[in-house]
């Protein structure tokens, strides 16, 4: 066993034994991996030797959600055909620093061609399949790709895009293509490519929901190593079969289908299906026995309209992120398996920084706390000064004395914005929480989405998780609506559930719920029925929905305001 090997394995033990302890995990050893670390070596390939334990379960299932193909891969397994992979990539061309564009859904090619490029020093710029030729045109040109690895269905979305890079097609053969099939047949790359910790592995980019995506850098480091937060939050253990609902392209996949499941030594599970339906995933997380579970509340409230009680189930930790999570799903889940969702935090740019551990009370409507790895101060914006007190409020902020090992090396190509998120000695999120006396933090939102009315300041997060209580509401988004005396109160755009229908009626039942959960400055007094506007990576559009407000010369026919139900 290397010293690298050595010093990441004690590390991660140290947060696999303070289940339950977080000050002792917060204090857990930061690995000295040395200037040459490769994950893949130094980790992967050490606990693959040998190794016929399941790494990756892939179950794709058809639309009446019957088993098409249920495919799995041992950890020697994936070593070997990534290492072939790797070969294969280098006799085209492949080479060290090279991006290399990835648009592969979840099948199992997507995580032999990680683990090759990581082998071979390159850098992946994942890709989702929703993308159009216009947002490809985009990542080639910004990104300097040199090579293309795509479904052979999807290639066709980069006919016509200028470029020389190389041509990769998996799947059917395509004209034009290099079979990427050719790969299993070639010789294995043996020696490892050694990045330094400054050169760039993964390049994201953002979802771009106010302007247009940056390209976020991680190395080699910040995110095989950081995630070993993510691994602690989720409450991983080796052995578990973790199953994650995130779409090939976006960060969050990266998070818990690959590196904190492997930092573990956990099997990845992944469920295929055309369209997202909740019996037949229900069934597979039973068959399959899956042990963790990470959604975004969505997808837990899809959940909860089923008899959960259907399928005996062998979860012993579940895990939501990214919207706000309504109390109904933690009430309904722990009701029928005896299981506690917990909340956590985090973005493309870092790991999770803040989350509810296992082993830690659960508190209603809060994220949790500082997760190892991870100082999380809360600044005042204008000062730029720390907040102090019992209730804190201020900039989720990470100090850069002692950098967090999962913090993003920069906005790739875009200094201007690099030196914004990385001013005054701390990373910026954009995030605005509140912190008690006991470190507990609680979301407020995005700093351009909190706003004033009458003169207070308004968290959409805290409303939109008020609404989302009442069973009528299956997604919300609060925004400010231009009013002549207060000069904006809160409006509440609402996709319904199955058994509501858009009419005055549920309108007064919302409102009227709202009314009794909120203090009377915070009350939504305008509520519209409508699909709420998303960025590709599902992530809910406000800025789409405040220019609605402020450019909106007439309601619509599907609005009504708290002064409608005054008689």
């Amino acid at each position: 066993m290397s010293t690298a090997t050595g010093a990441f394995q004690r590390a991660r033990d140290h947060l696999l034994s303070s289940y339950g302890d977080l000050p002792r995990a917060r204090a857990f050893p930061r690995p000295d991996l040395g200037g040459t670390f490769s994950w893949v070596a130094d980790w992967f390939d050490v606990v693959s030797d040998g190794n016929d334990a399941t790494a990756l379960r892939v179950v794709d299932l058809d639309r009446q959600g019957a088993v098409l193909a249920d495919t799995a891969l041992s950890f020697a397994e994936l070593a070997e055909r990534s290492r072939r992979v790797a070969g294969w990539l280098r006799s085209i061309g492949v080479g060290r620093g090279d991006r290399v564009l990835l648009m592969l859904g979840n099948r199992v090619e997507l995580w032999e061609c990680v683990l090759a490029a990581f082998r071979l020093g390159a850098a992946v710029i994942p890709a989702a399949v929703q993308l159009t030729p216009e947002d490809l045109a985009e990542r080639l040109e910004r990104g300097g790709v040199r090579h293309v690895i795509a479904q052979a269905d999807l290639t066709h979305r980069l006919d016509g895009l200028r470029g020389g890079w190389t041509r990769v097609a998996v799947g059917d053969r395509v004209a034009g293509w290099q079979d990427y099939q050719r790969a299993y047949a070639a010789a294995p790359l043996r020696e490892t490519v050694r990045t330094r910790p400054e050169e760039p592995s993964l390049v994201y980019f953002t979802s771009g929901t106010t302007a247009r995506p940056k390209m976020v850098g991680h190395t080699g480091l910040s995110y095989p190593v950081g995630h070993l937060s993510t691994m602690y939050w989720l409450g991983l253990r080796p052995g578990d079969v973790h199953l994650n609902i995130s779409s090939p392209g976006w960060a969050k996949h990266a998070w818990s289908c690959l590196f904190a499941p492997w930092n573990a030594q956990a099997t990845v599970l992944v469920v295929n299906q055309p369209r997202f339906a909740a019996r037949p995933l229900l069934e597979m997380m039973s068959r399959c026995a899956a042990t963790s579970f990470c959604a975004p509340p969505t997808v837990w409230r899809s959940l909860i309209q089923e008899d959960l009680t259907r399928w005996p189930m062998s979860l012993r930790e579940a895990v939501a992120a990214g919207e706000p999570l309504n109390a109904e799903i933690v009430h309904r889940i722990r009701d029928a398996w005896g299981v506690t969702v917990r909340d956590g935090y985090g973005q493309t740019e870092t790991t999770a920084q803040i989350g509810t551990p296992p082993g830690m009370p659960i508190v209603e409507g809060a994220l949790g706390w500082a997760l190892p790895g991870y100082d999380v101060a809360l600044l005042d914006p204008q000062t730029g000064a720390p907040v102090q007190g019992a209730l804190a409020e201020g900039e989720i902020c990470l100090p850069l004395a002692g950098r967090p090992l999962g913090l993003m090396s920069g906005y790739l190509g875009d200094p201007e914005a690099t030196a914004r998120a990385l001013h005054g000695g701390h990373y910026h999120t954009g995030d605005f929480a509140t912190r008690d006396a006991d470190g507990l933090f609680r979301y407020l939102g995005r700093g351009d989405d909190v706003f004033k009315a009458s003169d207070y300041r308004i968290s959409p997060f805290e409303l939109e998780s008020v609404l989302l209580r009442h069973a009528a509401v299956a997604e919300a988004a609060v925004v400010p609506s231009p009013e002549p005396l207060r000069l904006a109160v809160p409006k509440a755009y609402v996709t319904l559930t199955a058994d509501y229908r858009p009419e005055a009626r549920t309108a007064q039942q919302i409102l009227a719920h709202a009314r009794e959960h909120l203090a009377p400055y915070k009350r939504i007094r305008r509520i519209e029925f409508a699909e709420l506007p998303k960025t590709i990576s599902g992530k809910t559009q406000r800025a789409e929905l405040r220019r609605r407000e402020e450019q909106r010369v007439a309601r619509s026919a599907q609005e009504w305001w708290e002064e409608d139900f005054h008689s």
